[in-house]
């Protein structure tokens, strides 16, 4: 027990991923503002003639996403505005996003045409595939579904998952590689020994401190999508992870948050709750 919260973890690592749908950047260290981890998901690609925001959602176009990497020509600051990214390509051709070019690069490495985009519509969309698995919202389907006004999210940030979470899903289904990839999280926390199974449910509602100044709500379940499944460098494609997911727990798979108070975030830091 410290200043009357009870510590149950500690950070063991921090992601950042300033492309939507691209791959991200391991962090030792990052500030965290209203809009959870500075500069994640800052930037995104549209697609110019649905006029929707670029989604390894839907595989059936835009699968290709994870083949890409994207980090910050340098560290963002929160007194300055965010830097350019550079974008490796799957060829391991590398561009800046302050080149004139980008939007023809990048859209030849996808195969579509692509718009880089730096500021988010006022109503922003994405399309988003279902696929066949019992406890999913559709089956064999594509929607339209709704992002939050202005951001490049698709629903709160930040995001958080436990590597007690990933032990579970492991022991549930002992073929599949769950690793902390497949889900994007931004930050990834180590409980206590003493806890294990599903342990972020426990903190849905509550609200946890991270290190010495920042403090986060915890508002509900991450619910999945077909992107844990889609194949990323050595990881291949599995369908068994989501259907893990969805037979095991309610499709959800870490938790979502809000920011209360802003501040540093390290790699080690304590994580306390007000109560379990």
């Amino acid at each position: 027990m410290v200043g009357g919260l009870t510590t149950v973890g500690q950070v063991v690592s921090l992601w950042r991923y300033a492309v939507k749908s691209m791959m991200g950047e391991e962090l030792n260290a990052s500030e965290v503002t209203e809009r959870g981890i500075l500069g994640d998901r800052a930037y995104a690609l549209l697609d110019p003639m649905t006029g929707k925001v670029v989604s390894a959602k839907n595989p059936k176009k835009w699968s290709r996403m994870f083949d890409f990497r994207a980090a910050f020509v340098e560290p963002p600051r929160l007194d300055a505005p965010l830097p350019p990214i550079r974008v490796t390509c799957p060829d391991g051709t590398i561009i800046r996003s302050d080149e004139p070019d980008i939007d023809r690069i990048l859209s030849k490495a996808l195969g579509r045409d692509v718009r880089f985009v730096t500021s988010a519509p006022d109503k922003p969309n994405l399309e988003e595939y279902w696929p066949d698995i019992e406890g999913l919202a559709h089956r064999e389907k594509v929607t339209d579904e709704a992002m939050p006004p202005r951001t490049f999210f698709d629903s709160a940030t930040p995001h958080l998952l436990t590597t007690a979470t990933l032990a579970q899903l492991r022991e549930l289904n002992p073929e599949g590689r769950f690793e902390t990839r497949r889900f994007r999280p931004n930050v990834v926390v180590q409980p206590v020994e003493r806890n294990r199974g599903f342990v972020e449910d426990a903190w849905i509602g509550k609200d946890l401190s991270i290190g010495d100044h920042a403090r986060i709500r915890v508002t509900g379940p991450c619910p999945r999508c077909v992107m844990t499944t889609l194949s990323q460098g050595d990881l291949p494609q599995d369908g068994g992870i989501l259907r893990t997911a969805a037979k095991h727990h309610g499709v959800n798979v870490g938790v979502y948050a809000t920011v209360a108070r802003a501040g540093l975030v390290r790699r080690g830091d304590p994580l306390g709750v007000e109560s379990v």
